[in-house]
């Protein structure tokens, strides 16, 4: 092969070993890139995110797990809301990266002992049972893979009453799903309706399940209680 054919060549592999890699810190963010990309979506996320929280009511006592809890962002929300009363912060993520962002973004409240990170998979959460008010998990379900053993997992954390609630950015049949999914897929996440989303809550156990669309951007927010 002349240098001709082998220079674009090249740069093909070289862009494409980027995109996956860039793919692949969208998943599970490592330690030094990963950081920097899961600050990021500490601002991508602003809007999605108090979007889906506008649908619950949050006491200053609750005691709160954010699954997933990438860059901080929202478990800073949270600690800023249980600050005045007697509630406590959790958050959990399987990457390096997330739980190294996190950490710093909510150093004053972890110091302060109302907020502790640390690393765990949703598959095997390391809390007894009926420890959570609230457990929240934004624009991480699609990567579960186990979808019903982890929404199990949170059930049995729950306290009776106690409310899930996931938000995600996308979904089958919302807007602009056509142009999202293709970069889902090549992260090897689940694929869910807005009906699905419904009909797995109630598969596992909860009740009182809520579905919640913006169509406008193709967002969705699935809520339901701990019987």
């Amino acid at each position: 092969m002349t240098n001709h054919a082998l220079y674009p060549l090249l740069r093909f592999v070289v862009l494409l070993s980027l995109v996956v890699y860039v793919v692949r810190q969208a998943r599970k963010p490592d330690r030094w890139f990963g950081r920097m990309f899961a600050r990021a979506m500490n601002a991508g996320h602003e809007g999605l995110t108090d979007w889906g929280l506008s649908h619950i009511n949050i006491d200053s006592g609750f005691t709160i797990l954010d699954i997933g809890c990438g860059g901080g962002r929202t478990v800073e929300k949270f600690a800023a809301i249980t600050e005045g009363g007697d509630g406590r912060v959790y958050g959990i993520d399987y990457a390096e990266g997330s739980i190294a962002a996190s950490v710093e973004h909510n150093a004053l409240a972890i110091k302060a002992g109302r907020v502790l990170i640390e690393r765990a998979s949703v598959s095997q959460l390391p809390f007894p049972d009926g420890t959570f008010d609230l457990v929240t998990a934004i624009e991480t379900q699609y990567y579960w893979p186990d979808l019903k053993q982890a929404m199990r997992e949170i059930l049995r954390v729950l306290k009776a009453n106690g409310t899930l609630v996931v938000i995600a950015e996308t979904y089958k049949g919302g807007r602009y799903d056509w142009l999202k999914w293709p970069v889902m897929w090549l992260l090897r996440s689940s694929h869910l309706s807005a009906s699905d989303h419904h009909a797995l809550f109630e598969s596992v156990g909860y009740v009182d399940v809520k579905i919640f669309e913006q169509d406008r951007k193709g967002w969705i927010c699935g809520m339901a209680r701990k019987g």
